[in-house]
């Protein structure tokens, strides 16, 4: 694959980025979509895409107050997630008085814009306290001929497996880890997904060595999200190379949009990790002129 096929997919990518929000969907059917545990209503904006994104298959989260009301705990060594709730303050209500600031009133309503931050944690991540019921479903799969030849000859392949409700790769195990093939809306969908955890797999020290994989981070971190930016990109060139990009395209632009907003919008890292991107997706590919990302 040429680098002018690269260019091509990173510039559609960067065009469709400049275009405004993209809605971006879960390609394989999960539990639904990121909700509160006790209200059991759905996030939205930025906190719906970073819950969705999350590495846990349940979609409830919860605060910690929540989950000792319902007699449960979180597991020790668990890290939260931060979300952000805006709320309207009426400057003349006395209730709201320690509340208010220096902030500037809406010219419509006169109410005061209030920003505030919850730590919640993924049902997943407490004991204690009973699991809904997971929804089985099974949709038409179709294997893609190149997509299959791509992955069946990956040199220096971590193991893959498919079960549970989630798409992951673990450095400590080498191993990607994928949901059913049946429970993907698309098989391009499934294959887009699997491309992104081969691209994660190539930072791993025995390949590519790539510091978003070396090195530890958390989910919605920095480096954690400069790392998705790269497994994202080289998933939208490993697609090109499949012949199957118009089918994923836009939702690799809105992923990779969710994850600059993490990183402020800062436009130039996408430029880099699609440079990082490049060297992964030839690495899956084959080619030999790849080097390592870390050196001395």
């Amino acid at each position: 694959m040429s680098n002018s096929v690269y260019e091509i997919i990173t510039n559609k990518i960067m065009e469709l980025l400049q275009q405004g929000e993209i809605p971006w969907r879960k390609p394989w059917k999960s539990s639904g979509t990121a909700r509160n545990f006790i209200s059991k209503k759905p996030y939205r904006g930025i906190n719906r895409f970073l819950l969705n994104c999350s590495p846990y298959s349940s979609p409830y989260w919860l605060t910690y107050k929540q989950c000792t009301e319902k007699d449960g705990f979180i597991r020790k060594g668990e890290k939260s997630q931060l979300v952000i709730f805006w709320k309207w303050l009426d400057p003349k209500n006395q209730a709201n008085a320690e509340d208010t600031g220096t902030e500037e009133l809406s010219p419509t309503t006169g109410k005061i814009p209030l920003l505030r931050y919850f730590n919640v944690f993924n049902l997943e991540q407490t004991e204690g306290i009973p699991h809904p019921p997971a929804e089985n479903t099974i949709n038409p799969f179709t294997q893609i001929e190149r997509a299959e030849f791509i992955i069946d000859n990956m040199q220096c392949r971590p193991d893959i497996t498919h079960q549970g409700d989630r798409a992951a790769y673990s450095p400590m195990f080498d191993k990607v880890t994928m949901p059913a093939r049946e429970t993907f809306h698309s098989s391009e969908g499934y294959y887009s997904t699997i491309f992104h955890e081969l691209v994660h797999s190539t930072g791993h020290q025995g390949r590519l060595g790539r510091k978003g994989i070396l090195e530890p981070s958390y989910f919605g971190s920095h480096l954690y999200s400069q790392e998705e930016l790269v497994a994202e990109f080289g998933a939208s060139m490993l697609c090109a190379a499949s012949f199957i990009e118009q089918a994923t395209l836009e939702n690799s632009a809105a992923y990779i949009q969710g994850w600059l907003k993490v990183l402020k919008g800062d436009k130039k890292l996408a430029i880099i990790a699609a440079g990082q991107a490049q060297k992964a997706a030839d690495y899956i590919l084959g080619k030999e002129d790849t080097d390592p990302e870390i050196t001395d």
